[in-house]
């Protein structure tokens, strides 16, 4: 397994729209190490879930896993939501893609979400709290749309102004 470098805001290629994977694809061994690869960069940065957009690969597939023991790896192959609930929570969100930064978020507490597993496998999954912010987190980034987008321009701002503060202090 290899780590995968993380492409940061604001570069311009988080903001593409990531295209659907050809089932033939998730018996290529090469995609399989991929996704191990995935789970492996997400775990060391360290993170709950890497969308393939992140690591410049522009198709439909994430991996999660929310647990503390990191031991739930989920993996997502073009996964869309079916159902959102009409609760909603807000829930303070982070990015591998804008490290340091935290924000206030509100989306649906509870979304049922259909995609392939790593073996092409149909799975509905019906999931609330924070796996479902993660799972539209990261479905947000296969469309090409950050965290941040869900701020207002005055919070968007100050949350760019502390990112590039943070990373002249990492230079």
């Amino acid at each position: 397994m290899a780590l995968l470098p993380i492409l940061e805001f604001p570069h311009p290629r988080l903001r593409t729209v990531a295209r659907p994977v050809d089932a033939a694809q998730l018996e290529d061994p090469a995609f399989q190490r991929l996704l191990d690869d995935m789970f492996q960069t997400m775990y060391e940065a360290p993170g709950i879930g890497l969308a393939a957009t992140q690591v410049d690969t522009h198709q439909r597939f994430m991996v999660i896993d929310v647990t503390e023991g990191r031991d739930q790896p989920l993996v997502f192959v073009n996964p869309t939501i079916r159902e959102r609930s009409v609760d909603l929570r807000a829930h303070q969100e982070g990015c591998l893609s804008i490290p340091g930064i935290y924000a206030d978020v509100t989306r649906p507490d509870g979304i049922v979400v259909d995609a392939l597993d790593r073996h092409g496998k149909p799975f509905e999954l019906r999931v609330d709290g924070l796996l479902a912010t993660c799972v539209q987190h990261e479905i947000d980034h296969l469309d090409g749309k950050l965290f941040i987008d869900y701020l207002s321009p005055l919070k968007r701002d100050r949350a760019i102004k502390k990112l590039e503060k943070l990373r002249k202090g990492r230079d």
